[in-house]
C-alpha cells in the first residue's frame, strides 16, 4: 500500500504530517503491538511516528532547496514495517516550496564599458540573479530603472533560467554623457514578493565600433557519456568586419558558466573548438548549456555571446546496487513456507531500460524472491528445510539490469539453520546378542549399545535405560542382574550368572534424546549364559555314607561277564561338562572286576577261584568332561558267599535290577546329547553373527 502526504518546507520539529493509523484504517494499539518501524530512503531521519497515537511528525528541519535543488517536485519516501505478520507500507511525502529565499545577484555592483559606436540593438548580458526556490517562488522578472539609452531584455534558457540583457535602444554619445548609472531589480513571484538590486555603471568608450558575430545564435551537439578526453563537441565560428586587432577574435567560456561545467569542457581560444576535458556522466547531468563569448582584440574589446546545448546520451555504465534493509541470519529448520528471511532494496543509476533491475536467486536453493514494490524484494523460504541434510546456505541474490550488455551485482546472504528435535535416536543394531560365561565377575561389561541422533546439541544428547520385555517372567527382571551407564550405553553385571538357574535372558534398552519433548527408540538384547564346569558329579546309586562302603554279595559260582551292579551318577552342568566317565582306580584284585567307561556297569571279568579273597573292595571314580575335570569317588565292597541262585540278586535288596539300569542310562545319554546339541547350535549362531 502507498500513502501520500503534502507538507511545506521549514516546518518546526514536531509538526503534524499525517495520522498513519487513521489512513491505514487500523487501531493504534495494534500498531504499537506490531513493532512499527520507520525506514527512510535518505541518510537523515526527517520523520518519526508516535506509536501511541499513529501520528507522523517532523523530526528534523526540512530544506527543500537542500534536498531537491531546482527539481520542480520534491519527495521524501518512507517505508513502514509491521511484524506479525510482516507488512510494508510505502509513504510518499511531497515537500512544497515556500518563498524563503530572495533572488541574489553575484555582486551588488557591476561595471560595463560600452563603445560609443555600439549599434542599436546591441545586447549586453548581465550576470543573472539566483533564486534557489522553485515554481512561482523563484525568480520571475527583472526591472530596469528609467533611462534614455537602454532597455531590458530577459533571455529565457531551456532549463528555465532567465538572463537579463541590456539592449541599446538609443545611440550613445560619450561627449554628451560618458557614464550611465542604472539599477537592475530582480523580483520573484512569491507572496509577498522578494527582490534584490544591482547597481550598473556603464562607461562609454570610444573607437572599435563592430563586435564579433557568430554564424548562428546557438549550437547543439550530442555526446555519449564517458566520452574520452579530447572529444570534439562543436567548432564555433564568429566573424568581425573590423580590421587588425579590432577584428582578431578570441573565444572563451562565459563567466555565466559554473565552475563544474568549466572542469568538463574547454574551448580553444584561437579555433573556437570545444572539447571534452572532464568526465561526462549522464546520471549527474543530462544536458549542458555552455555560454560562449567571442571577443575582438580592439580597444576596448567588443564581444558576442552564443549558447551551445550539449545533450548527453546514456550508456549502461552503472551496475545495479543491492541494499539489504532487513536480514535474519539464523532460521529455524521448521520454519513454515513463505517465511521472510530478508528485505532487499535494489537501484540502478542508469535511465530507461538500462535502469530497470531484475533480481533472482538460484532455483536449486529452498528460497525465492517476492517483489513487494518497484525496487523492493523479500527473500522467502520456498520449500521445507532440513538442518540434518543441509545446515548452512550461502544465498546469492543476483541483480541485473536490462542494458546491452547487461550489468549485474551479486550479494551473498549467509543463512544458518537452527536445530529442532525432529529425529528420534537410532541404534546401530536392531538387536544385540551376547554370550556370557556363568560366574562372571560383578561389574564386568557385557555389551555396549550405541545409538546416534542426527540432531545437534541438547537434541542429540542421549540417555540409556533398561526395560523388561513385555510378557516375560517377572522373576527375570533384567534390572536385578544388569545395570546400564546412562550416557555410554555400557551394560554391566550386577550379579554373577548361574547357568544352572538361568540359561537365557532378554531385555529392552531404551534410548531417549534431550529434546523437548524427548524422542525415544528401543533395541532388544539377547544374553546367552554359557556353562562352566562348576559342579562335580553326584553319585545317586549305590548310596553309601561318608565313612562306609556299599556292600554287594555274589555267589562263588558266578560266571563272567555277569553284572555285579551299576554306579549311577549325575552332573548339574551341561554339555561336555556333564559327560561322565567311570574308572576303577583301586581293587583288591584288579584283574577280577571291570567298570564300563560310560555306563558305570561293574562286571566280573573271570571266574572265581578257591584262592581268591572272600571280600573285594573297589574304588570307582566318576569324572566329568570339563576342563579341568571334576570327579567323585565311591567305594564298593563285594562279598563272595554261597547263597544259592538268589545270591545273584544281592542280599538285603542292595543289588539293583539289571534290566532297569540300561533304561536309566539311555535316558541320561539322550538328555546329555540334546543339551549339548542346543548349546553348540546357539554358540555357532552367535559366532556367525559376530563374524
Amino acid at each position: 500500500a502507498q500513502i501520500r502526504y503534502t507538507i511545506p518546507e521549514e516546518l518546526t520539529r514536531g509538526a503534524f504530517v499525517g495520522n498513519i493509523a487513521k489512513d491505514l484504517g487500523t487501531d493504534v494499539a495494534k500498531l504499537a503491538a506490531a513493532n512499527l518501524q520507520v525506514l527512510s530512503d535518505s541518510d537523515s531521519q526527517y520523520f518519526s511516528v508516535n506509536v501511541n497515537t499513529g501520528v507522523i511528525m517532523v523530526s528534523e528541519r526540512i530544506d527543500r532547496e537542500q534536498l531537491c535543488g531546482q527539481n520542480p517536485r520534491c519527495f521524501l519516501h518512507l517505508k513502514l514495517a509491521i511484524e506479525n505478520p510482516v507488512e510494508f507500507y510505502r509513504i510518499e511525502v511531497e515537500i512544497l516550496d515556500i518563498n524563503d529565499n530572495p533572488p541574489e545577484f553575484p555582486s551588488a555592483e557591476v561595471s560595463l564599458r560600452i563603445y560609443e559606436l555600439a549599434s542599436l540593438g546591441a545586447r549586453f548580458p548581465i550576470q543573472p540573479a539566483q533564486d534557489p526556490d522553485v515554481g512561482t517562488n523563484t525568480l520571475q522578472t527583472y526591472h530596469l530603472s528609467a533611462n534614455e539609452n537602454f532597455n531590458l531584455n530577459v533571455k529565457a534558457r531551456t532549463d528555465g533560467g532567465k538572463f537579463p540583457e541590456l539592449v541599446l535602444e538609443r545611440a550613445l554619445d560619450r561627449e554628451l554623457r560618458a557614464v550611465h548609472h542604472l539599477v537592475l531589480t530582480a523580483e520573484d513571484g512569491g507572496y509577498p514578493p522578494r527582490s534584490s538590486k544591482m547597481h550598473i555603471t556603464i562607461q562609454v568608450l570610444d573607437a572599435n565600433d563592430n563586435h564579433p558575430v557568430f554564424d548562428r545564435p546557438s549550437y547543439g551537439a550530442r555526446l555519449v557519456e564517458n566520452s574520452p578526453l579530447g572529444t570534439l563537441v562543436v567548432k564555433l565560428n564568429a566573424t568581425d568586419v573590423d580590421e587588425g586587432p579590432n577584428g582578431d577574435i578570441r573565444y572563451s567560456l562565459s563567466s555565466h558558466n559554473s565552475a563544474a561545467l568549466r572542469q568538463i569542457f574547454a574551448i580553444d581560444e584561437q579555433t573556437g573548438e570545444i572539447r571534452v576535458q572532464g568526465k561526462l556522466d549522464f546520471e549527474e547531468a543530462t544536458v549542458y548549456e555552455i555560454e560562449v563569448e567571442a571577443k575582438d582584440m580592439g580597444s576596448p574589446t567588443m564581444e558576442e555571446h552564443c549558447s551551445v546545448v550539449v545533450e548527453i546520451i546514456d550508456v549502461n555504465d552503472n551496475a545495479p546496487e543491492v541494499i539489504v534493509t532487513s536480514f535474519s541470519s539464523s532460521l529455524s529448520e521448521d520454519a513454515p513456507l513463505g517465511t521472510v528471511v530478508a528485505v532487499i532494496h535494489v537501484r540502478d543509476k542508469d535511465s530507461g531500460e538500462q535502469g530497470k533491475v531484475q533480481c533472482h536467486v538460484s532455483p536449486d536453493l529452498p528460497f525465492q524472491l517476492r517483489k513487494d514494490f518497484e525496487h523492493q524484494y523479500s527473500l522467502l523460504t520456498s520449500t521445507y528445510l532440513d538442518r540434518e541434510r543441509i545446515a548452512f546456505y550461502n544465498v546469492t541474490v543476483s541483480a541485473s539490469d536490462l542494458g546491452s550488455p547487461p550489468l549485474s551485482h551479486h550479494t551473498i546472504l549467509p543463512v544458518a539453520l537452527a536445530d529442532v528435535n525432529d529425529n528420534p535416536p537410532q541404534f546401530e543394531q536392531a538387536s544385540y546378542e551376547v554370550l556370557v560365561a556363568e560366574n562372571n565377575p560383578v561389574g564386568s561389561v557385557l555389551v555396549t549399545v550405541s545409538a546416534v541422533d542426527p540432531d545437534s546439541e541438547q537434541n542429540s544428547r542421549l540417555s540409556y535405560s533398561i526395560l523388561q520385555v513385555s510378557g516375560t517372567d517377572p522373576g527375570l527382571d533384567p534390572t536385578r542382574y544388569l545395570s546400564i551407564h546412562p550416557t555410554s550405553g555400557r551394560v554391566s553385571a550386577k550379579l554373577p550368572f548361574d547357568y544352572e538357574q538361568t540359561t537365557y535372558l532378554q531385555f529392552h534398552v531404551e534410548v531417549s534424546d534431550g529434546g523437548s519433548p524427548a524422542l525415544r527408540n528401543r533395541t532388544l538384547v539377547h544374553v546367552f549364559i554359557a556353562d562352566q564346569n562348576d559342579n562335580a558329579p553326584q553319585v545317586h546309586f549305590p548310596r553309601a555314607g561318608e565313612d562306609s562302603a556299599a556292600q554287594f554279595r555274589i555267589s562263588p559260582s558266578i560266571y563272567p561277564p555277569a553284572l555285579i551292579t551299576k554306579v549311577v551318577a549325575m552332573d548339574a552342568d551341561s554339555g561336555r561338562n556333564a559327560w561322565l566317565s567311570y574308572h576303577l582306580v583301586e581293587a583288591t584284585d584288579p584283574g577280577l572286576f571291570s567298570v564300563a567307561l560310560r555306563s558305570g556297569e561293574i562286571r566280573i571279568v573271570r571266574a572265581l577261584q578257591e584262592n581268591d579273597a572272600s571280600a573285594h573292595e573297589l574304588l570307582v571314580v566318576v569324572r566329568d568332561g570339563g576342563e579341568p575335570p571334576l570327579s567323585t569317588a565311591v567305594t564298593l565292597v563285594v562279598l563272595v558267599e554261597e547263597k544259592g541262585p538268589e545270591a545273584l540278586q544281592g542280599s538285603e535288596a542292595q543289588v539293583i535290577d539289571s534290566e532297569g539300569l540300561p533304561t536309566i542310562t539311555l535316558y541320561l545319554i539322550i538328555s546329555l546329547v540334546l543339551i549339548s546339541t542346543v548349546s553348540l547350535v546357539g554358540l555357532a549362531a552367535l559366532v556367525m553373527r559376530y563374524l
